[in-house]
């Protein structure tokens, strides 16, 4: 099985709070995050609704000087890293800096800043550009900032896969401790693009809900009337660490890792493979490395996008996989009301995978109101189900074909 990887510390700043406990308390009570675009004017958009992270003032975490040099994504990791580093009760010192790295994702990293810097050039010409622009923009910053604000000198990447990106950030930072590369690893996803060009190519795209009248209702998976996810941004975390190494510090352990997987469809640069079969077949990886059969999972947090193709390919996978044990098992979506935060979107969700461990509770998918006779299983309808949970599965789809799947499992001591 190789070496146990263990998580240890949990940091988030999401649409429904800036922290972890608030946005697990709106997660269970069913709260969405979305509303009407608050940061531009979306009124010439036929789409006026997204997942916002609000009244977020970096400067309250960030030195000032050193919060104007980042983007807005790389601002959401270090508070992120901040809460997880401190859940952790993680001390970072010369005695262990080279133990320690960092995997973060992100989709599509400093577009706000390519975005501010492109008008600049327009306006004010070549010369005004701020030298600085590369390095702030591109999408190793987050994971390079966090390491240079905590001295760590460990192993050092971006993760970047679209839609999969935090979950597979998480599952090469598991490898990477069960090889011996790292004790510990500061690893999750962050997005912040909610951006007037971004918004036009997924309205463009057909992929966004519509119902720009009720937000808080736009967003619902598995729902017959789905017609696509809401924007989101925000960044989820984690502190993994070396089973031995939590223990020897006495740690607080909130579950473990046990099996990681990953493959791409090799199919269409924004479709998914017919019913699902990449995604299955990073979930039977993911069982595999975990010496796991499939009826031991007993909650699955799938993309559950809301959009007409995912969802019901999502259930054809299920049953595939889980045979009969399909329509017992749990299935929710927490895109439902956090919206999809793209890069972050694996790690936030595997963050609720792990709280449900924790609390004995998974959280629902909100507005299922005529189910579609397509989608057919327990997708833990509009209200949070207090039962236990042991072995939770989180998958992902990104565009460009890539899948991911984690399974956490209760730590037995």
């Amino acid at each position: 099985m190789g070496t146990r990887v263990v998580v240890t510390g949990l940091g988030a700043i999401t649409p429904l709070g800036h922290d972890v406990s608030t946005t697990w308390d709106n997660l269970i009570n069913g709260r969405s995050g979305a509303g009407r675009i608050t940061s531009f004017d979306p009124s010439p958009y036929a789409i006026q609704i997204a997942c916002e992270v609000k009244n977020f003032e970096p400067t309250k975490y960030i030195e000032p000087r050193d919060a104007r040099r980042m983007d807005r994504c790389t601002q959401f990791a270090i508070v992120a890293a901040q809460q997880a580093i401190a859940d952790a009760n993680l001390a970072i010192d010369d005695s262990n800096r080279t133990d320690i790295g960092v995997y973060i994702g992100t989709a599509v990293g400093g577009i706000r800043t390519l975005l501010e810097q492109q008008k600049v050039l327009d306006e004010k010409g070549p010369n005004r550009v701020n030298p600085l622009f590369p390095a702030v923009m591109i999408p190793d910053t987050p994971a390079g900032q966090i390491a240079i604000n905590w001295g760590i000198k460990g192993p050092n990447m971006a993760v970047v896969s679209a839609c999969a990106t935090g979950a597979h950030a998480l599952g090469e930072a598991w490898e990477t401790i069960r090889r011996g590369d790292a004790r510990v690893m500061l690893s999750g996803g962050t997005e912040a693009a909610i951006l007037p060009v971004v918004l036009a190519g997924f309205i463009n795209m057909k992929v966004l809900a519509t119902d720009n009248e009720h937000p808080e209702k736009a967003a619902k998976p598995w729902d017959l009337n789905r017609d696509g996810f809401v924007m989101a941004e925000g960044s989820v975390i984690m502190v993994l660490e070396e089973l031995e190494h939590a223990l020897q510090r006495g740690a607080n352990i909130y579950c473990e890792i046990v099996g990681y997987g990953a493959t791409n469809d090799g199919f269409h640069l924004a479709a998914p493979s017919a019913d699902g079969e990449g995604e299955a077949r990073a979930i039977r990886i993911a069982l595999k490395k975990a010496g796991m059969q499939p009826q031991e999972v007993q909650c699955w947090n799938p993309h559950g996008s809301a959009t007409a193709l995912a969802d019901k390919y999502e259930t054809t996978l299920a049953k595939e996989i889980w045979g009969d044990y399909a329509y017992k098992l749990p299935i929710n979506s927490t895109k439902s009301m956090l919206g999809h935060m793209m890069g972050g979107a694996g790690a936030v969700e595997s963050m609720t995978c792990i709280l449900a461990i924790r609390d004995s509770v998974i959280h629902p998918t909100i507005n299922i109101e005529t189910p579609d006779p397509e989608c057919d299983l327990d997708y833990v309808p509009n209200v949070a189900r207090h039962t236990k949970v042991d072995v939770a599965l989180c998958s992902n789809m990104g565009l460009g074909g890539h899948n991911s799947a984690i399974i956490f499992r209760r730590y037995d001591g």
